[in-house]
């Protein structure tokens, strides 16, 4: 069940799969995690928090109209290639187009792009780094 959930709920899952696990969980806020109009979701199977992404306003380059960045997209290793991600971020698209969102983009690890090609994420962006994470693109979503 996907449902709307406070940062503070999905502080364990960001920090075991994106931060392995090292870092306290007051490191894993972002600065956007409370800025107005984000918001959080969770994908749980039965009482367990499986999937987690964040949510909040932001345009990008010359990208015209409201723009959203997704960030922290993570899904707890025992559920991953099950489809969660794909739901979450299809329950978020349908949420941000009724928020009359116009995209949706995010920096995505090169590991990850695939996922993201196959929600209809295209790349933009020349590859670059991110210290200390890895390889990103940023990629992006026509919303509406």
């Amino acid at each position: 069940m996907i449902k709307f959930i406070h940062v503070d709920d999905l502080l364990p899952v960001r920090n075991e799969v994106l931060r392995e696990g090292k870092l306290q969980l007051h490191e894993c806020i972002f600065p956007t995690d409370k800025v107005d109009g984000a918001f959080h979701l969770g994908y749980y199977v039965d009482d367990e928090l499986a999937c987690v992404a964040s949510f909040h306003p932001q345009s990008y380059g010359e990208f015209s109209g409201k723009g959203y960045q997704l960030r922290g997209m993570a899904t707890v290793e025992k559920y991953r290639g099950k489809g969660l991600g794909n739901q979450l971020l299809n329950f978020a698209i349908v949420y941000l187009r009724g928020q009359q969102a116009n995209y949706l983009w995010c920096n995505a690890r090169k590991k990850a792009m695939n996922f993201y090609f196959n929600t209809g994420f295209e790349v933009i962006s020349p590859e670059f780094e991110v210290p200390g994470i890895g390889p990103h693109h940023v990629m992006y979503l026509r919303v509406r």
